[in-house]
């Protein structure tokens, strides 16, 4: 026996549609889902389909398919992605960057030999600057002090008298402590030219005796020291030695007054020393 055939309702004529003798009726694609149409192209229902979605179907009672969209956080994602990704390159190439220009690296991570060699450079002559820098600093420092120095010599000079004294030839020419008195200031490094000064002061003071002594003041022996005790330190017997006397008396005048002469010019003044 055959398969039965199972017959096929017999379709409607639709009612715009008339039947024209000889052409088979087309058949009613109402309630039939629209084919995907291509991007691009018009559906059958005369629309154009957007790009990648399904057309509508002409009737309500079918159901598109739903097509599930991609979230939109993986755009905002890539997008954060992309900007940090940005920030980092763009502080990368700040740090890399020398006088505006990028440092190139090399494959090991290191800057090329040039640019180690420029930075040598700089640094050398950053210290060379350093250097000379404080050197000026330094002579400038010392060239003050020497003026300073040179003029303060030039005011005590000034401030000693221009005496018109003979500078006697030798010690020969005085006699007893005062012979002895010229032989200790040459022996202390002075002059023969100090030497009327020091005659000059000393006669002043005490006549050059080794045994003066100011009854009101204490002072005592021929530089005439107060208390007369301070020219122990060059000898016991200084009560009745002079030379004692003469060699604290010599160093009291360098200390205080540079030079015999320097003595006897404060001296002229002050009537003291």
């Amino acid at each position: 026996m055959g398969r039965p055939q199972r017959s096929r309702p017999d379709q409607p004529t639709l009612p715009d549609q008339r039947r024209i003798p000889g052409q088979r009726a087309l058949p009613d694609v109402r309630g039939i889902p629209d084919q995907r149409s291509r991007s691009g192209q018009r559906s059958r229902s005369g629309q154009r389909s957007r790009s990648g979605q399904r057309s509508r179907p002409d009737q309500p009672g079918v159901r598109e398919p739903v097509r599930h969209r991609r979230p939109v956080r993986t755009f905002r994602a890539i997008g954060v992605f992309v900007l940090v990704v940005g920030a980092i390159s763009g502080v990368y190439l700040g740090l890399n960057r020398t006088d505006g220009a990028p440092r190139l690296l090399d494959a090991s991570g290191a800057p090329p030999a040039s640019a180690a060699t420029d930075s040598a450079q700089e640094k050398a002559v950053a210290l060379a600057q350093a250097k000379a820098a404080a050197a000026a600093v330094e002579a400038a420092a010392q060239a003050k002090k020497a003026n300073e120095v040179a003029e303060r010599d030039a005011a005590a000079s000034r401030s000693q008298p221009r005496t018109s004294y003979p500078v006697p030839t030798s010690c020969k020419e005085y006699t007893g402590n005062r012979a002895l008195g010229c032989a200790l200031l040459l022996s202390a490094g002075f002059g023969l030219e100090e030497m009327p000064c020091l005659e000059k002061l000393w006669t002043k003071e005490s006549g050059w005796n080794h045994r003066s002594e100011n009854k009101s003041s204490g002072a005592y022996g021929i530089p005439q020291a107060l208390p007369g005790s301070k020219m122990g330190a060059y000898g016991a017997d200084w009560e009745t030695n002079p030379v004692p006397q003469i060699k604290w008396g010599l160093n009291y005048i360098e200390n205080r007054y540079k030079t015999p002469c320097g003595a006897w010019a404060f001296f002229q003044t002050h009537n003291w020393y």
